[in-house]
């Protein structure tokens, strides 16, 4: 098993001398509350069909930490813990919930990739993780909506 830090330093070492990569730091991390779920996004992150992904503001907030910024780098975690691609952060807004459009929705590349898939499967989501940080889902909570590229696999 590879663990992220030699991961990012054979990503660097294959990064030209003047790579902005070379001066930046990483965040590693899987997506979703369950190996089953970081397993299942991964694989759609590094296949290139997910591109975005949004939190909920509320949780940053709890945690004490900032939202991410454009320029971000994150090493992706199967559910193993196993890193399985290197995104970028290209975009990051805070919308709410209710104002997610359908292009976002198919960005994340979950289920058929509707709109209406989409507000389904992360009510569910957000209704399981919110209480955890003393909130309730709703319509117009606020989002963390971030999209980002592959830059490495």
């Amino acid at each position: 098993m590879t663990d992220p830090e030699s991961y990012w330093q054979n990503f660097l070492a294959a990064q030209p001398a003047d790579s902005p990569y070379r001066s930046r730091s990483y965040v590693a991390e899987g997506f979703g509350d369950s190996p089953q779920m970081a397993e299942e996004l991964g694989a759609l992150i590094a296949s290139g069909v997910k591109t975005a992904t949004c939190s909920a503001l509320w949780e940053w907030q709890a945690e004490g930490n900032p939202i991410p910024k454009v320029g971000l780098t994150s090493i992706i975690l199967n559910g193993a813990g196993e890193p399985i691609c290197i995104i970028e952060t290209i975009e990051v807004n805070v919308r709410r919930y209710d104002e997610v459009d359908a292009d976002f929705a198919r960005a994340e590349g979950e289920g058929d990739l509707s709109l209406g898939y989409w507000r389904e499967a992360h009510k569910k989501f957000f209704s399981r993780v919110l209480p955890k940080f003393g909130r309730e889902f709703s319509e117009d909570m606020p989002l963390v909506c971030e999209r980002f590229r592959v830059i490495h696999k």
